[in-house]
């Protein structure tokens, strides 16, 4: 009776270990076709080599462009030009002549596509492909001043930067990927609030690359009111705020990959203006002074959140964010490396933080706190706090920032040297507080900035069994 049991789980694992094997290979043919569909021509390495000896006399081209111009563009370039790609045409670039005082960089992995048009001396237009990688090598290693490009027969391409020359393999402009054409961008936000909107809710979206839905942000705009939205199923960031100015009434709700996020940051910080943005079916097109990003569209459903956001929390604890920060910070040392988990003792006016390890011992500190109530033991993932009080923008407390600065400045100058002109300094500054918002310890508890602030800004976190 037990061999037949025995075989029959057997059976059924083997079976279920099949299902398994199929799936994958079905998301393999799957990533295959739309990567071939994007660029239906040849774009493998025999296809490269062709196009290097293929191409006698085809065209050449020529033109001068300053190397911290260069610079610039190649590093923004470079995240999300492929490394490592099983296309290799992904980890090239193509550089087209715009007229005679131009030119248009691009780099693209597909899923998300970098365009930027840069003034050039144009000799010969013209257009160019090579490696990424290589290039931006060679061209932040030079020393400022001009940079000469020529292209050679059979896609050769020669740089000359003073004494220095180089000579880059090269392929067909042919063998690039058509980019998605760019349409319209009626919606604006200014760059430091889209960074704000990035900063405080990127680190919240999943790694499991298998839930797709949640691997960007949900991104609505219309109707007076920015929002940005993320969860990695464990915890949400939600940030939200009144925009005005908008010329438009139509609404965008879309899901943003987490990639082109984090490379709009690097974008958007570079620039002081505004963030221009629109969508087609399948595309997402932000527009930044010269430079364009595209992006593909997530599908499926984005989770209900408003679901998850607590209703009913009726206690609320408030600290001063940077001790917080320090003592969270220490003591998640001695975290469980399983669990990651932090003990949060509440009581009135303090709060016990502690962390242990069976293996490696135990760490606790208290820390000041605002808080009257019956006192309530929390805890959390050490890592989903600490990102929380890493990222959290206070931008909104710049006025504020800028006095603590003047206080310390006016107490130095005024008495230099004296301990009492610097304790009452810092006695001035107004620390950022943050407030914990529970119910009870296994409730969901929804963390924010105290006080007034320009953005809705709430990071709510589940609870660990402690």
């Amino acid at each position: 009776m037990w061999t037949k049991k025995l075989n029959k789980h057997r059976a059924f694992y083997r079976f279920f270990r099949f299902q398994q094997a199929l799936l994958v290979l079905l998301d393999i043919h799957i990533i295959l076709y739309l990567k071939r569909s994007s660029n239906p021509g040849r774009i493998g390495r025999k296809a490269i080599r062709q196009s290097r000896t293929n191409t006698r006399g085809a065209g050449t081209m020529e033109f001068t462009i300053q190397q911290n111009v260069l610079k610039e563009e190649l590093s923004f370039i470079q995240g999300v030009v492929e490394k490592k790609s099983t296309i290799p045409v992904l980890s090239n670039i193509l550089i087209e002549s715009l007229g005679e005082a131009s030119i248009r960089i691009i780099g693209t992995d597909l899923d998300v596509t970098i365009r930027a048009d840069v003034e050039a001396e144009i000799k010969t237009p013209g257009a160019i492909c090579v490696s990424a990688r290589k290039l931006f090598d060679i061209v932040r290693s030079l020393e400022a001043g001009s940079v000469n490009f020529k292209k050679e027969e059979n896609e050769w391409v020669t740089m000359k930067a003073g004494r220095a020359s180089f000579r880059l393999a090269g392929i067909n402009r042919e063998q690039y990927p058509e980019i998605p054409i760019f349409k319209s961008a009626p919606f604006v936000i200014p760059s430091d609030v889209f960074c704000t909107f990035i900063q405080n809710t990127s680190f919240a979206i999943t790694a499991e690359q298998s839930r797709f839905t949640l691997s960007g942000a949900k991104f609505i705009y219309g109707e007076g009111v920015a929002r940005m939205v993320t969860t990695d199923g464990h915890r949400l960031a939600f940030i939200e705020k009144s925009v005005t100015g908008q010329e438009t009434d139509a609404k965008m709700d879309v899901l943003i990959p987490k990639k082109a996020l984090l490379e709009l940051v690097k974008i958007a910080r570079s620039s002081s203006g505004d963030v221009s943005f629109g969508e087609d079916q399948n595309h997402i097109y932000f527009e930044i002074g010269s430079r364009l990003l595209i992006t593909r569209k997530l599908a499926g459903n984005f989770p209900n959140y408003e679901m998850v956001m607590p209703r009913d929390n009726d206690k609320q604890v408030e600290f001063d964010l940077g001790d917080m920060k320090n003592v969270v910070r220490r003591i998640s040392l001695m975290s469980d490396e399983r669990n990651r988990s932090i003990r949060m003792h509440i009581r009135d006016g303090e709060v016990e933080i502690t962390a242990q390890s069976s293996e490696e011992g135990e760490g606790k500190e208290m820390l000041s706190a605002a808080y009257a109530g019956e006192e309530t033991v929390l805890g959390f993932n050490n890592i989903y706090l600490q990102e929380f009080l890493n990222n959290i923008n206070v931008a909104e407390n710049t006025a504020q920032a800028v006095e603590e600065t003047s206080a310390k400045k006016a107490g130095a100058s005024t008495a230099e040297g004296s301990n009492t002109a610097a304790a009452a300094a810092r006695s001035s500054e107004k620390r950022t507080r943050i407030l914990f918002d529970f119910k009870d310890s296994n409730a969901a508890t929804q963390m924010r900035i105290a006080g007034e602030t320009e953005f809705d800004y709430k990071y709510v976190v589940m609870p660990l069994r402690i």
